[in-house]
């Protein structure tokens, strides 16, 4: 088969054809940070007390403050119970207001909740306070599960059936289950939804950058990938406005999910198949098709030889993903990079738990945490094009470790010199997610490409899980959580070293039993097309 690469070049490497479809990938992103940050305030807590109208009966007249003083009682902080109130006795208002009530119990008729007029959330509609509180981090969990499934799944799938069939799929039951979570009858019904949902919304991004990387030179791989990220970034500022315009959940709930169903059918009509995958699979005819498309568009014309270079030499074996861990060059990337995957995600949710409230309202905060990425990012793509993959990627797990292992050595009576240091470990920890979707995908060849990354991104989700399970280590020590945080991704960019360096290095189409040639590949490039490997 005739070297991708050169026939890039004739129908344009970054012409007005990539440039569309880059566009048209951005888009997508914005919907997947709407899913994956939208339970921020679709279960917003309140401010809760049991309701205790009880007492109404006796006195009717009684203003909202007397009737707390008489049902609820005071916490040590000086502040009414959330989740205790007098047990109801039959004695009249005189009495009560003589004697008191000396025992307690739990809310027997619900809660009240000081929501502002119009606001509900799946906290107050659902009730999940008090000994049901732990639903609510249950919820973010069973999405991560369903994303980690998701991981695995679409892997195999965009492998198997293609990559403009993977994100079509993956918005369709985006919006499906977007729209059904907006018209779940209790908790439960809840819980299974967010978990289909968690399969397909978070793994927008790698389908999109897959394809993406696919219809581009190496040298403008990052660039694509990494405009993909910045505009979930973006994403999550909208969030934040569309949320405090609309404080019913329901309805914001069918806000950010019903407008997806526009956005699939565009993308069905638009979105081309990858004709890198297509040439892998032998469908040469169908390859040729999508090609001529593209040069039209960039305005270019493909000569007729070049097409005829499109042959596939011997029959194409299909591959799974048992083949990552069958090839022995391709299973040291999976381990190593795997282990760096779910460094990295470690260390983002672990500093996240950790830095401290800006003393803002929930809005703005989300703003703030929206924008502080996409400097981050934007600054990885300036280095990782200019330094490498591989040393760029080790340096920010290093120093995101080490920001860890330094906030230890603070007093704690400086919180704000703790603060800034937890930030810049969390923008490293950014960094390094964002360099890992650039450079994972370039590891693998075409025909196991998101299989792979499918496998590394389902190591980062284990991460999402268990993260918060190792705060509770700190019962043993307070040290313990954020030891494990530091020294977890210290040790990840050591291996990184291992890893071959991608930059400006062609992609590679098939598997091969030995480690392909690496390096530049204008250094390499009569050794490349022989080989038909990087």
């Amino acid at each position: 088969m005739s070297n991708f690469g050169e026939i890039l070049k004739e129908i344009g490497e970054f012409g007005l054809f990539q440039k569309r479809l880059l566009a048209a990938l951005c888009i997508p992103s914005i919907f997947v940070a709407f899913d994956v940050f939208g339970q921020v305030f679709t279960g917003m807590s309140f401010d809760h007390n049991c309701n205790t109208d009880w007492i109404l009966e006796r006195g009717p007249n009684l203003t909202e403050d007397r009737q707390r003083n008489l049902t609820l009682p005071v916490n040590k902080d000086g502040k009414y119970e959330s989740c205790k109130m007098f047990t109801p006795v039959d004695l009249d208002l005189e009495t009560i207001e003589a004697y008191g009530i000396n025992t307690t119990t739990g809310c027997l008729d619900g809660w009240d909740y000081q929501a502002p007029i119009g606001a509900s959330s799946t906290v107050t509609e659902f009730n999940l306070v008090c000994d049901k509180s732990g639903l609510i981090e249950a919820s973010q969990s069973i999405y991560m599960a369903g994303y980690l499934v998701g991981a695995l799944t679409y892997g195999s799938i965009s492998d198997r059936f293609g990559r403009r069939f993977a994100p079509l799929l993956s918005l369709l039951v985006l919006m499906t289950f977007g729209v059904g979570v907006a018209f779940s009858p209790n908790i439960y019904v809840f819980l299974v939804l967010r978990f289909f949902s968690g399969t397909s919304g978070g793994v927008m991004i790698m389908n999109a950058s897959v394809l993406a990387l696919e219809w581009t030179i190496p040298s403008n791989a990052a660039i694509c990938t990494q405009l993909i990220i910045v505009v979930y970034s973006t994403g999550l500022m909208t969030l934040s406005g569309i949320a405090y315009l609309i404080p019913n959940w329901r309805i914001l709930q069918l806000v950010l999910s019903c407008p997806v169903l526009l956005l699939l059918g565009f993308l069905y009509w638009f979105l081309p198949e990858s004709a890198r995958w297509l040439m892998t699979q032998g469908r040469k005819e169908e390859a040729q098709k999508v090609l001529e498309r593209a040069a039209k568009v960039n305005g270019r014309k493909v000569p007729d030889d070049l097409m005829d270079k499109l042959t596939i030499e011997g029959k194409v074996k299909r591959r799974n993903m048992l083949d990552i861990f069958r090839i022995p060059y391709l299973r040291k990337r999976t381990i190593i990079m795997g282990y760096n995957w779910f460094a990295t995600s470690l260390l983002y949710y672990g500093l996240s738990l950790n830095v401290g409230g800006f003393g803002l309202n929930i809005y703005l905060t989300q703003v703030i945490f929206g924008f502080v990425e996409i400097p981050a990012n934007l600054g990885a793509l300036a280095l990782i094009q200019h330094f490498g993959r591989r040393i760029c990627h080790a340096c920010f797990l290093f120093f995101g470790g080490v920001a860890c292992l330094v906030i230890l050595t603070i007093p704690k009576d400086i919180p704000v010199v703790v603060t800034v240091i937890a930030v810049l470990g969390k923008m490293a920890a950014i960094t390094s997610f964002s360099t890992a979707y650039v450079y994972t995908p370039e590891l693998y060849p075409t025909i196991l490409r998101h299989n792979g990354v499918g496998v590394n991104s389902m190591c980062a989700r284990v991460a999402g899980i268990i993260s918060p399970l190792i705060r509770l280590l700190d019962v043993y020590h307070y040290t313990i959580p954020m030891l494990v945080y530091g020294i977890v991704p210290i040790i990840a960019g050591g291996f990184c070293l291992l890893l071959p360096e991608t930059l400006n290095v062609q992609l590679q189409d098939h598997a091969e039993l030995e480690k392909p040639v690496t390096g530049p590949s204008e250094d390499r490039l009569e050794q490349i097309v022989e080989e038909h490997k990087f």
